[in-house]
């Protein structure tokens, strides 16, 4: 069941009204989709995080604007890294029968095998890119890492098989994660340093979002 978040129509567009918007704790937005015009908004900073939170980054939300509802995902935002603050959403009308794509975050689960042995895990891929019906986007994929040893890896066809109801848009063969032998961790630490997963303002950071 879809998370309800209320929201208004936004039919003034000077730049003082935007910062009037801001400055009530409002965040500008639009909802666009094919079979909808789009429509500018505004609404809660607050509700919103609290509402993404609850559903996860691409969860069905319900948006009610001014009593007319429909369902909706974040598909982008952008934000003041400086004041860690919200400044623009996109939403995107949904059909719930059909598939769409999206990028899902790759968690990590369980103690690798071979970082206990000294490796050094390093993840290639923090968001896979899938297609599916929006019900069946899940929240995060769940890779386990717990059996890996050092110079094993972990590839999309690995995982192919836990999901079944979504289409993964990698080849099998791209690598999602692996354990360097102990051997290179020299070279990491003074070449290339392992890439860290991009943090999320939606929970609780202040890192730039992408831009909309």
């Amino acid at each position: 069941m879809s998370t309800v978040l209320q929201a208004k129509e936004r039919k003034i567009f000077r730049h003082s009204a935007l910062n009037k918007i801001r400055k009530e704790g409002n965040i500008p937005g639009v909802i666009y989709g094919s079979k909808t015009e789009s429509k500018s908004i505004y609404l809660s900073e607050k509700d919103l995080i609290k509402t993404i939170r609850d559903v996860g980054r691409n969860g069905i939300i319900s948006l009610d604007v001014d009593g007319d509802k429909q369902n909706v995902i974040l598909t982008d935002y952008q934000s003041d890294p400086l004041k860690n603050i919200l400044v623009h959403v996109d939403f995107r009308a949904v059909d719930m029968s059909t598939e769409l794509n999206a990028n899902v975050r790759v968690t990590l689960v369980g103690d690798a095998a071979g970082v206990k042995d000294g490796g050094v895990m390093q993840q290639a891929l923090h968001e896979i890119s899938v297609t599916a019906t929006p019900t069946n986007i899940p929240q995060s994929i769940d890779v386990d890492v717990t059996n890996l040893q050092v110079e094993e890896k972990v590839t999309i066809a690995d995982i192919k098989g836990n999901y079944s109801s979504i289409t993964f848009n990698h080849e099998d063969d791209e690598v999602i994660a692996s354990i360097l032998a102990p051997r290179q961790e020299e070279v990491i630490d003074t070449g290339e340093k392992q890439s860290e997963a991009p943090h999320d303002n939606l929970e609780g950071t202040d890192e730039n979002g992408g831009e909309g």
